[in-house]
């Protein structure tokens, strides 16, 4: 038997009447917030701000992440604009784009709406965006890294087909169309979670370093160094959202690596000119 050799299967998507998912989410939430406010406390930042500024990322985040998800995939949802909730004879129709609950949300709409929420409060509490966001960065890296383990019990956002020693095992019925035949596919859940960890060991490393120390440079290597993990792995997966022909997650990744890289080399060309 080769070495590291293991497959994955989930055990189902819920634990005692609890979805999974929902229990990773919140964990990384209280764990990121409490990282956060230890970092916080380095930077000057008073821990009852981070505390607060959490509420504001969760509520910028949440529908951010539910309105990219069905931008991109509106053709699942062009037919049926509004949804159903309630409770016994109690119904209410609300828009498909509020439904967070019936699951399809994103990542990068996540990120893209917790910026909104952190440029606001910011600016309400008369704080640096620069110092919160390299604060949040490491925190929301390690939400990341603990969230994707729900995509396993999901048995979601998997890869392609293979038979490496490593591979998750999928059901039948959750197998994408013409790929029925197989059972194995990449654990891309996996890959990114590795990742994310790494590179929240490499944040955290850099946060205490003099060249961490420069507002914002935290937040930027987050964003060159998630996205550049981010862009190999989507295109393992079998279910990316798309623009055209192209992968949306992987023109994003580019988007924000070249961000990055320019904002660190305008920085590092100020204080070569300094």
């Amino acid at each position: 038997m080769m070495p590291f050799a293991f497959a994955f299967q989930s055990p189902g998507s819920e634990i005692f009447g609890v979805r999974w998912y929902s229990l990773l989410i919140a964990s990384g939430l209280v764990l990121g917030t409490l990282l956060a406010q230890r970092l916080g406390r380095q930077r000057g930042i008073d821990p009852e701000a981070i505390g607060d500024l959490a509420v504001w990322l969760v509520v910028g985040a949440l529908p951010g992440a539910r309105l990219y998800y069905v931008l991109f995939a509106w053709q699942q949802y062009a037919d049926r604009p509004l949804t159903s909730i309630g409770w016994g004879e109690w119904h209410l129709r609300v828009p498909t784009v509020l439904a967070i609950w019936e699951g399809g949300i994103a990542i990068h709409g996540a990120i893209l709406g917790g910026l909104v929420a952190l440029w606001v409060f910011s600016r309400r509490r008369s704080l640096s965006m620069a110092k919160l966001a390299d604060v949040v960065a490491p925190a929301l890296i390690l939400g990341q890294a603990i969230g994707r383990w729900g995509n396993f019990f999901n048995s979601e956002a998997f890869g392609a087909p293979t038979d490496l020693p490593w591979k998750l095992y999928i059901p039948p019925g959750q197998r994408p169309l013409g790929l029925q035949a197989f059972s194995y596919f990449h654990p891309t859940f996996l890959y990114e979670s590795l990742w994310n960890l790494g590179t929240l060991g490499l944040l955290l490393w850099a946060f205490d370093q003099p060249w961490g120390q420069k507002p914002g440079r935290i937040a930027a290597l987050y964003g060159l160094v998630y996205s550049s993990g981010r862009l190999w792995i989507e295109g393992l997966r079998t279910d990316s959202l798309m623009l055209g022909p192209l992968r949306i997650a992987q023109v994003v990744s580019l988007a924000a690596m070249v961000g990055a890289v320019v904002y660190l080399g305008w920085e590092r060309r100020r204080d070569l000119q300094a």
